[in-house]
């Protein structure tokens, strides 16, 4: 057997973290994957395999899961069952509240995010909004959590895209409107 490489990490979490809760490290993992003929086999089929011989959390199952597809070049990075997904988040220097409100009322979210043709499909006041994007195809999550001294944070996750390219565009749409953001609600 390899000795584990400390310095390999996978899912962006490194090899002795991933030995620590789950007896095991990379390395190891990919062999035992690859023994079992992962790399012919699905999503789910591969969290089966995890799933009956080794005692390990439904997290860790998928954790191990995507850093295997991920490394044996099955799945690209930010890439999930139904397309690509990206986040950002911002803090700003505003109480919770006062941000829910910025993206929630659509009078105040066009100011920072002029797209017209947003569902808001859920919302949990001060939590979270849910909604379907402009290309009626996509799902867009505001997260929202609140931090020490009056600032708040939102974290926007951008599900459903259908390829790198549009993940790598979404992601840099994303920074620039939660800076137009945190801007206007500093002025």
């Amino acid at each position: 057997m390899k000795t584990e490489r400390k310095h390999l990490t996978a899912g962006g979490i490194g090899a002795e973290a991933v030995k620590a809760k789950t007896g095991r490290g990379w390395n190891e993992w990919f062999a035992i994957l690859d023994k079992a003929g992962a790399k012919k086999l699905n999503h789910k089929e591969i969290v089966g395999i995890i799933n009956l011989k080794y005692d390990v959390s439904p997290w860790w199952k998928q954790m191990i899961t995507v850093a295997y597809e991920q490394e044996r070049g099955l799945r690209e990075k930010h890439q999930k069952i139904d397309g690509f997904q990206i986040s950002k988040s911002k803090t700003v220097d505003k109480p919770l509240p006062v941000l829910y409100k910025t993206c929630f009322d659509e009078k105040l979210r066009k100011l920072w995010l002029p797209q017209s043709k947003i569902t808001i499909r859920k919302s949990s006041e001060n939590k979270s909004i849910r909604m379907t994007w402009i290309d009626g195809k996509t799902i867009v999550e505001f997260q929202f959590y609140d931090k020490d001294t009056g600032k708040s944070q939102i974290t926007v996750q951008h599900s459903k895209l259908s390829n790198k390219t549009e993940a790598a565009r979404s992601k840099k749409f994303w920074s620039e409107s939660l800076e137009r953001l945190k801007s206007m609600l500093k002025a």
